[in-house]
Parts: C-alpha cells; sequence; structure tokens
C-alpha cells in the first residue's frame, strides 16, 4: 500500500533526490518548499510552494492539502533549513537567529503540526538532516549553522523519547558535505569524491523511513561516504 509522504525543502538538490526516490518506490510524495516553484516535476507529485514553514498557519494549510489530496501522514522528512559560513567578528548576530529558525523553527513547527496524523500511521516516520560538521568541534565561520543543526539533534533525541510509547519513530542523517553545485562552486578545490551525493543520503532516509526500521529510534546517522 503506498504511504503518504512529505518533503520539506523539497524543490532543493536533496529534497528532489529524496522525493524522486520515494515516488519511485510508489509512495504518494508531496513537496513542500518555501520557493515558488520547483526547478523539474516529478510525475505524480503534490508541489505546494511558497510554504513559510516559520508560519504556523501557513505551515498547517499545507498539511491540510496533503491530507486531502494522500489521506494522511506516514512520514515526514526535514530537509528544509539553510547555511552560512560567517565569523562572529566580521558576521552579524542576527545570522545566529536566522539558522535557528531556518534549521529548527522550521522543522519544530510543520512536525509539532503533524503530529496527530502521524501517530494514526501503523509505522509513522520522521527523518531528520543533521550535519556531521554539528557532531563535534565548531569549525571557524561554521558557530551559526552548527548551533543550529546541533538544535536538530537535541529535537530529534527528545521527540524521539516522546513518541517511544507511539508507533512514531525519530531519526536523523548527519551528512558531511553533499555533493551540490552550491558547495563545488563554494569550494572548486576540494576533492569532490570524498562528498556524499544527494542519491546516497536518500538512500538512507528512505531506509530510516521504512517500515524494517521500527527497530531504531533517537539515532544520529553519519552518512560520510561518497556514495
Amino acid at each position: 500500500m503506498a504511504r503518504s509522504i512529505i518533503v520539506t525543502g523539497g524543490f532543493g538538490v536533496l529534497g528532489q533526490a529524496v522525493a524522486q526516490a520515494f515516488a519511485a518506490q510508489g509512495d504518494k510524495v508531496a513537496r513542500i518548499d518555501f520557493a515558488p516553484q520547483a526547478p523539474a516535476a516529478l510525475e505524480g507529485a503534490l508541489d505546494i510552494g511558497g510554504v513559510d514553514l516559520t508560519d504556523a498557519a501557513a505551515t498547517q494549510a499545507a498539511l491540510a492539502q496533503v491530507v486531502e489530496a494522500q489521506g494522511g501522514i506516514d512520514v515526514l522528512v526535514n530537509v528544509a533549513g539553510g547555511f552560512t559560513w560567517e565569523t562572529l567578528e566580521q558576521g552579524s548576530v542576527g545570522t545566529w537567529s536566522k539558522m535557528h529558525a531556518l534549521n529548527v523553527v522550521t522543522n519544530a513547527t510543520i512536525t509539532q503540526l503533524a503530529l496527530p496524523e502521524l501517530k494514526t500511521s501503523s509505522a509513522g516516520r520522521i527523518v531528520n538532516i543533521g550535519a556531521g560538521a554539528a557532531a563535534g568541534k565548531a569549525a571557524m565561520g561554521m558557530g551559526a549553522y552548527t548551533a543550529s543543526k546541533s538544535g536538530v539533534h537535541r529535537l530529534t533525541e527528545a521527540l524521539s523519547e516522546e513518541l517511544a510509547g507511539t508507533s512514531v519513530t525519530v531519526n536523523a542523517v548527519l551528512p558531511s558535505i553533499l555533493d551540490t553545485p552550491t558547495n563545488r562552486a563554494d569550494m572548486p578545490d576540494a576533492d569532490f569524491s570524498t562528498w556524499v551525493s544527494p542519491d546516497a543520503a536518500a538512500k538512507v532516509i528512505v531506509f530510516l523511513a521504512s517500515p524494517d526500521a521500527g527497530a531504531i529510534n533517537g539515532a544520529l546517522i553519519p552518512v560520510s561516504r561518497g556514495g
């Protein structure tokens, strides 16, 4: 039976790969994004653009569209987020608030609102996108970003305990560097062969969202091989 999947940030490089991977196995996929439209169509997908996931009312309206079209919510993949490299001395304190909003508040808002539907699923799944860079010591210029992604890690762990008595599991993948056009442009001298392809990360996400992964809850899983 086809499941109902939501991928936030579904119009971005990783979001598109994740949505495609679910669609390829016959799931019903909704892509929600702040951007007004996707750069490429995904056959059969429900695309909902222009959604500010820090706005509860806008997020609730998007979820209502998904439930109406797909009959509920079985899986929520929180890809939506942002990145910046900025030193404290040369940067803005506002960047810290921006990163928190983009990476933590978006996640918490849609997750909280989706929980009633997820808990009715026989195998509800929440998969968050953390960051390998936030798993250890933060490097120069990475303070605001890694602080926000650490928040995603803590949200994952706390929510997994909160939902331990339900059918819903909560886990996160922690990619190292994703092989995207933006990252290649920003780091042209890097060894791209060591980076994680979006398709490789998507495979891990799809597994964590599967019924077979029901024994995994509250895990922060590094994804660090090229794939």
